[in-house]
């Protein structure tokens, strides 16, 4: 099945790609910095989602992690 027909899958991917971008963002800044538009702009978008509102991503992380762990 298609992370997109799951809606945990989805929201799995979601979290996985904020913090990708936002680890990324902080190891090579011009990686993520040169493409704020356009299709490439989502990471962009998602680094600064990390940076933002981090506690909030981090509390997912840990959401998302008991809710895999108890299935």
């Amino acid at each position: 099945m298609s992370a997109l027909f799951n809606f945990q899958s989805l929201l799995l991917v979601i979290l996985l790609v904020i913090c990708t971008c936002t680890y990324v963002r902080a190891v090579a800044p011009r990686l993520i910095d040169r493409n704020k538009e356009g299709l490439l702009g989502l990471f962009f978008m998602s680094a600064r989602i990390g940076e933002r509102l981090s506690p909030y991503v981090a509390l997912a992380c840990i959401a998302m992690a008991v809710t895999i762990m108890a299935q």
